[in-house]
């Protein structure tokens, strides 16, 4: 008979033996429950293999190595703003081993948000035309916080180890014969699919539903979400999903990491009588708006190089 070949390998090189996969299925299976948490928020099963102390201290050291490279805005009223934001929210956290930071990075091309195991929070000012006032802010600044507070940094990292033990099973029963190589290699090629991306959607709309609740608890209208995300989605209420679709939004949402606009603002809705029962609006200080046209203060000149 034939040997089988595959990848360059035979199976005399490999030597997998059936009773040797089983070994590896219990240790990966053990591997797996090891990890196994319930998410803070909504309960949902989690596998974490990193330790929150070592998941914040690599956020803390990302997060500097961010604001050594990054324009940071000078704008006074936007960075108070986001700071105060930024604070109340926290605070909603209930989250006090973090050392919450927020910083705004002036980039107004760039319409986006992120934050880092820690509570490290920055804010790209290209997202602020899109906020609006502070409960737009709020909304999305309550979504990354969430996405810090449900650990889903090391979640996506547990998952890359999870991808890979699969993959490496996948390659191991095709070079013991246990398993076709045509049928590995298109396991493994819907992987990604099946698998990782829905994933990374679950994570989005846990940030969607906890942060809805963040904001409220802070004192801002989570029925403001809803206005915020149609803004994000660049198209009139009516049109979204139907006639109107931003560069990225004509993909399928099953090859998307993020839920489409229409899921996105449907889930919102659903959800926003649950937030509400949290809402106490916060005291009237007149700082609702926000004008990201206001031009930053002019620096001094400086009369010899600074040195870092």
């Amino acid at each position: 008979m034939k040997r089988m070949e595959w990848t360059g390998m035979t199976r005399d090189h490999v030597n997998f033996s059936l009773p040797r996969l089983q070994k590896i299925a219990i240790l990966c299976g053990l591997f797996l429950l090891a990890g196994c948490i319930k998410a803070p928020g909504t309960a949902r099963d989690q596998v974490i293999f990193l330790s929150e102390e070592k998941e914040i201290a690599l956020g803390v050291s990302a997060f500097r190595d961010v604001l050594r490279q990054a324009r940071l805005s000078a704008n006074p009223e936007i960075n108070e703003m986001v700071n105060r934001v930024g604070r109340r929210i926290a605070a909603a956290a209930d989250k006090p081993e973090y050392h919450w930071e927020f910083a705004v990075i002036q980039d107004d091309q760039m319409v986006n948000a992120f934050a880092l195991p820690g509570g490290k929070v920055a804010i790209f000012t290209g997202i602020l035309k899109h906020a609006k006032n502070e409960d737009g802010l709020a909304t999305v600044m309550a979504h990354e916080i969430a996405h810090a507070l449900q650990r889903h940094g090391a979640e996506r990292m547990s998952r890359g180890v999870l991808d890979q033990i699969a993959q490496i099973g996948m390659i191991a029963g095709a070079a013991s014969g246990a398993v076709n190589p045509q049928l590995a290699m298109g396991a493994m090629s819907a992987y990604g699919v099946g698998v990782t991306l829905p994933h990374n959607r679950k994570q989005e709309s846990e940030a969607d539903y906890v942060g809805l609740k963040l904001m409220a608890k802070a004192g801002y209208d989570p029925r403001e979400a809803v206005g915020f995300w149609e803004r994000m989605s660049g198209c009139p209420r009516q049109m979204i999903g139907k006639f109107c679709f931003r560069s990225n939004a004509a993909i399928p949402e099953f090859l998307s990491t993020h839920p489409s606009d229409v899921t996105r603002i449907r889930q919102i809705q659903a959800w926003i009588p649950e937030a509400m029962k949290f809402y106490r609006p916060r005291e009237n200080d007149g700082d609702s708006a926000i004008d990201p046209n206001t031009p930053e203060p002019q620096a001094p000149a400086q009369t010899s190089p600074s040195k870092s």
